[in-house]
């Protein structure tokens, strides 16, 4: 059986820092994305993937 995510029993310290997560990824990915338009290397090509997945996985509660 799985068990359900209940975010209020995380420390105030892991919350405060998933908040700000969750404010700072968005606009973190649209600048590494017209970044990788302009110069793009393989290290810009993944960090934006890994930006994209954590944006989706805070987006959707996942972690």
């Amino acid at each position: 059986m799985k068990r359900r995510f209940n975010p209020y029993t995380l420390p105030p310290w892991v919350r405060q820092v998933r908040g700000v997560g969750v404010q700072i990824i968005i606009p973190l990915t649209i600048f590494q994305g017209i970044r990788t338009v302009f110069f793009p290397t393989s290290f810009d090509v993944l960090l934006l993937g890994l930006l994209i997945v954590l944006a989706i996985a805070l987006r959707y509660e996942w972690l």
